[in-house]
């Protein structure tokens, strides 16, 4: 077994007592299969160059082109997933380094299905008490009139099992409904629809037991979709937020919340819509967080005082299996 070589108990996060040498041969998991590809090699170009530049005996591993079975035939020791969306972010992969033995970073086999799941995490966090926004599920009969009357005017459409914005639709008429439900039904057989909540969006994320410092975006098109997060430069981010400490605090114990009950561990990016009044909303939870130079850990993390490298060595140290 690949974990032959190595105690792998969470090594120390402290980034000045790691020795790169401790964590033996690691792959980066990038690439994959799902709609979110590039954003993966993105990703994981980042993660593998940072690792190699801390000294780490890092590999590149595309599960797309190989075969998830030769990590341990290769003697790999441990895993850094850079995969996003489905079979890499949504349980799949989690479950077969769990068989295989092989410690892997981010969340467990249940917490990555759940947060990959947009209905049922909403589910979970209602059932825990923390606020949601409005949404409802819909099917290809759904009327339009009775959603609006749910949910008003204007909503989001989205699939329920995808990343990065794939499939969203911002509805601002009642004839839009079903060309957003039939983009996003194209990505996935789960519809769901949102209520639109309109004082701002916020991300939080979080590193071991340490949140760091809350993010508020600005997109300068409509919403924050997958052009504002991976194409434009005109996306503002601002960190620190603007949020005042108990406004700031607020949300970051709401982040801690949501992330735990969906049973998240290592690393992870809890979002969030504000609105008008000033109530924050869980929106959803990024269990493979991106690590482009547009993605928003590293921004928290330079604000905490992380460097991108301190921040890959961190979320390598906590690579587990169970």
């Amino acid at each position: 077994m690949a974990n032959s070589k190595t105690d792998f108990k969470t090594l120390n996060p402290e980034f000045s007592t790691l020795n790169p040498a401790a964590y033996g041969k690691v792959a980066v998991l990038f690439g994959g299969r799902s709609a979110e590809r590039e954003v993966s090699l993105k990703s994981g170009a980042a993660v593998l160059a940072s690792l190699l530049r801390s000294g780490v005996d890092a590999h590149a591993f595309d599960p797309a082109s190989r075969s998830l079975q030769e990590l341990q035939e290769q003697g790999f020791d441990r895993v850094f997933i850079a995969l996003h969306g489905r079979f890499g972010e949504d349980g799949t992969v989690q479950g077969a380094l769990e068989l295989l033995g092989i410690p892997y970073t981010g969340s467990g086999v249940m917490a990555s299905s759940l947060g990959m799941d947009k209905w049922r995490s909403k589910l979970v966090w209602q059932a825990g008490g923390l606020p949601v926004p409005d949404f409802m599920m819909l099917a290809e009969q759904s009327e339009p009139l009775d959603v609006i009357g749910k949910l008003g005017l204007p909503l989001f459409v989205k699939p329920a099992n995808e990343g990065s914005s794939v499939g969203i639709s911002k509805v601002k008429a009642v004839g839009e409904l079903q060309a957003a439900y039939r983009e996003a039904a194209r990505h996935d057989p789960l519809v769901i629809a949102e209520r639109f909540i309109g004082g701002g969006e916020y991300t939080v994320a979080i590193l071991g037991d340490q949140v760091l410092p809350v993010i508020k975006i600005e997109p300068a098109n409509e919403f924050y979709d997958f052009e504002a997060k991976y194409l434009r430069d005109d996306t503002c981010y601002r960190c620190p937020s603007g949020l005042d400490a108990a406004s700031e605090a607020k949300m970051q114990g709401l982040a801690q919340a949501a992330f735990a009950l969906i049973g998240g561990q290592g690393w992870g990016r809890v979002d969030f819509l504000m609105s008008e009044a000033g109530q924050p909303y869980v929106l959803e939870a990024n269990t493979s967080p991106g690590m482009t130079d547009h993605s928003l850990v590293p921004m928290a993390a330079r604000q905490a005082g992380i460097s991108f490298d301190e921040l890959v060595l961190r979320v390598l140290g906590m690579a587990h299996v169970g």
